[in-house]
């Protein structure tokens, strides 16, 4: 058994704790470190509610494509533009990513007939 299952056992969890459980457990030894440990969660569900919603506009984009409507797709393509750009103004990825990313779906979108 290793150490990190007996401590669960010790601490009455079966499983693994998910993300948002580690919440309860008091790690930080002092002020500034609860603070930044606060800071840390804050950040974490920013930024993982900005990948998502990237991903989503991504995927919006896509499935507008595999449906054959090119009126479709390129609406959903003006909307997603707006999104991936603001996550290389706020640093969620880099601004080569962004611009593959545009160039592809764009390339996709007319390429359709």
């Amino acid at each position: 058994m290793t150490f990190g299952a007996a401590l669960r056992r010790l601490r009455g969890l079966s499983q693994r704790p998910r993300p948002q459980e580690y919440r309860s457990y008091k790690l930080a030894n002092t002020k500034s470190a609860e603070k930044a440990a606060r800071q840390a969660l804050k950040r974490r569900d920013n930024n993982v509610a900005a990948r998502s919603k990237l991903r989503t506009v991504i995927r919006d984009v896509t499935q507008a494509i595999g449906s054959g409507t090119k009126d479709n797709a390129l609406e959903q393509y003006n909307a997603a533009v707006p999104v991936i750009d603001s996550m290389v103004n706020k640093s969620q990825i880099h601004r080569n990513k962004a611009a593959r990313h545009k160039s592809r779906l764009a390339q996709r979108i007319r390429a359709m007939t």
